[in-house]
């Protein structure tokens, strides 16, 4: 049995990797500013306010997956600079402060991991994007240089998924027209799924990908990569 910190589990993705940890019999600790509704011997939860609130101790922990984001969608003249901060603080400041109340716990666990969450806007540029990619584009620079630093003992890489399906995003993916004619600009032509990224999460903190660090993994329907 494994011993998973997610930040950010209530909801979405975080909560897609909580409850399927969980079906492998991992033991789960939700950190978030709301409970997960999921009721298991194996899940222990803390609200807490990732930007304000002390962590609590944790004694045992072998992967820590940070999955707090934002979706800040403007034109650059209508953001204003606190935004540009609330976002890198929420996406960069709070994973840099989790990691840094846990490193010296998570270097004693088994084959140890951290999961970071990225965008697929920070590879493929996108109007409106500028503030989350700013944020994101740090999470990815924080992914590389933790990698390499922290190598051999702690592998750590990051999901870039394109928009999915969540509480999040569901004033984009507002109606069924507006999901028809974002699905049509993958090349996959659908719409991504928390599922699909737990998946992904999943391997990346299980020993099935010993070998892998330092990655961003592209979730995102081959967007970042293929022009259909």
């Amino acid at each position: 049995m494994k011993n998973i910190l997610v930040i950010g589990g209530s909801k979405g993705i975080g909560h897609e990797i909580v409850k399927s940890q969980l079906e492998k019999g991992n033991k789960c600790y939700n950190f978030s500013r709301t409970q997960c509704e999921i009721n298991h011997v194996n899940l222990k939860q803390e609200v807490i306010d990732i930007s304000k609130d002390e962590l609590p101790p944790i004694e045992e922990l072998d992967s820590i997956v940070y999955c707090p984001g934002s979706i800040n969608l403007k034109p650059i003249l209508q953001l204003k600079e606190e935004d540009f901060l609330n976002d890198f603080n929420i996406n960069v400041m709070g994973a840099i402060k989790t990691i840094k109340s846990y490193l010296n716990i998570i270097k004693r666990g088994n084959d140890p991991s951290l999961l970071f969450f990225s965008t697929v806007a920070v590879k493929q540029g996108m109007p409106f994007h500028s503030s989350v990619s700013v944020a994101k584009g740090g999470v990815e620079g924080l992914t590389r240089s933790l990698a390499a630093e922290l190598a051999p003992s702690i592998r750590v890489n990051c999901i870039a998924p394109t928009i999915t399906r969540t509480d999040m995003a569901a004033r984009i993916l507002r109606n069924e027209k507006i999901e028809e004619n974002i699905a049509q600009k993958h090349p996959n032509k659908k719409i991504c799924e928390a599922k699909d990224i737990s998946n992904m999460a999943d391997f990346l903190i299980s020993s099935k990908s010993n070998k892998i660090t330092g990655q961003i993994m592209r979730v995102d329907g081959g967007m970042s990569s293929l022009k259909i």
